[in-house]
């Protein structure tokens, strides 16, 4: 197997710690090992490689970002961000997985939870003892999440809650769900536990995206919740939307793992392919789309650096993190099909990850706030007016 070198064209490695680069290697190296030799079999049958979660949070994977005493790696922003791009190299499921389970669970864990939740929940989710799974999206209510039906209802034993959420990463492996719905008008984030009467989640079937990740809908008929299960601190729409900036900055890194080995891909193939007499690389239009996607991945490499940092700092804005999603899932998507067209037929085969790739994408633009909606949120931030309504 030839060790995979990354794409660099600007020496963005020079604006890493050592430390960052090691991270980097180091999961870099468990995606050849562990994934890229395994994930075209998942990927045909559907199935998600639920044995390499033992296995990534003994890498300090999940949850990376948070303290060490909840048994987590404690990384900066910028560490994460790079175990983001190196998983979704392998695929977009199995770096959704790690989204999840660290952004959109251990997050508001950490953020809204008690003392007892934190202290309970955080360190078997680190381990990967536990699976969580986060439930916002509802059938209706998508993009416009504070619409939802969902509800809770207080009642003499503790609170009922009734309703259903769809497209939930993880949810039918999960032992946990955040879940996000209304109590006296007000949305609340409560943990609904796997096994509570009245809670199941089958999961959805008939994908062309993301079939090496489990995607499943929510159910809740009247499931008992006591008040152990409610995230004391949430108050509003505003925490759910919290943890969803934490998980598109993951994914604004992650499609340039997709991008890197799209081009790394496209390039070898257009070297090697002879038509003509000479490689197709040594054509004008292929030259024209290798450049494309080398630049493309250089300009998301430097808004991540630097959107990264920010992070670091406590200075990023929501809106900031809104322009690397929205920029780079578009991007990737756009050098997944230029590379399919340098690929020619073969590019459709699973010998090859181009057609796996692309097909993730599709669903990665979409989800965590579509293209549509993260260009309305920056063009409110830059004209003041919103154009939601």
């Amino acid at each position: 197997m030839n060790r995979f070198k990354g794409v660099d064209y600007y020496n963005i490695e020079s604006l890493l710690s050592s430390e960052e680069i090691m991270i980097r290697d180091t999961v870099r190296e468990f995606v050849s090992h562990e994934i890229i030799p395994i994930i075209e079999k998942h990927n045909r049958e559907s199935t998600f490689p639920i044995h390499l979660v033992p296995k990534m949070a003994e890498l300090g994977l999940l949850g990376s970002t948070l303290p060490q005493k909840y048994g987590c790696a404690e990384l900066n922003y910028v560490s994460y961000g790079l175990i983001a791009q190196e998983l979704e190299r392998g695929d977009s499921g199995i770096r959704s997985f790690v989204s999840v389970q660290s952004s959109l669970v251990m997050y508001p864990i950490f953020k809204f939870g008690s003392e007892e939740q934190k202290d309970y929940w955080l360190p078997l989710l680190a381990k990967g003892q536990k699976i969580g799974c986060f439930g916002l999206t509802e059938p209706d209510y998508g993009s416009n999440p504070s619409g939802m039906i969902t509800s809770i209802k207080k009642v003499k034993d503790g609170f009922v809650l009734n309703g259903a959420k769809m497209w939930i990463t993880n949810g039918t492996i999960a032992d946990i769900a955040i879940v996000w719905a209304k109590l006296d008008g007000e949305i609340r984030g409560v943990i609904v536990e796997k096994g509570m009467k009245g809670f199941s989640a089958p999961e959805m079937k008939g994908k062309h995206s993301l079939k090496a990740s489990v995607t499943s809908e929510l159910i809740f008929d009247n499931v008992l919740l006591s008040e152990k299960n409610l995230l004391p601190k949430t108050e509003g729409l505003k925490n759910a939307l919290m943890c969803l900036n934490q998980a598109r900055y993951g994914i604004a890194w992650g499609v340039v793992g997709a991008m890197m080995t799209c081009y790394d891909s496209a390039l070898n193939y257009a070297k090697s392919r002879k038509q003509f007499s000479k490689p197709i690389a040594g054509y004008q239009i292929t030259q024209e789309k290798l450049v494309f996607m080398l630049t493309e991945i250089t300009k998301a490499q430097l808004l991540n650096i630097q959107l990264g940092r920010m992070m670091d700092k406590g200075e990023a804005k929501h809106t900031q993190v809104s322009m690397a999603k929205r920029n780079n899932c578009e991007k990737a998507l756009e050098i997944a099909r230029v590379s399919r067209e340098i690929h020619g037929a073969n590019g459709i085969l699973d010998e090859y990850p181009i057609m796996r790739h692309a097909a993730n994408l599709e669903s990665v633009k979409t989800y965590e706030g579509t293209h549509e909606m993260h260009t309305l949120i920056l063009g409110e931030d830059i004209t003041g007016i919103p154009a939601f309504d």
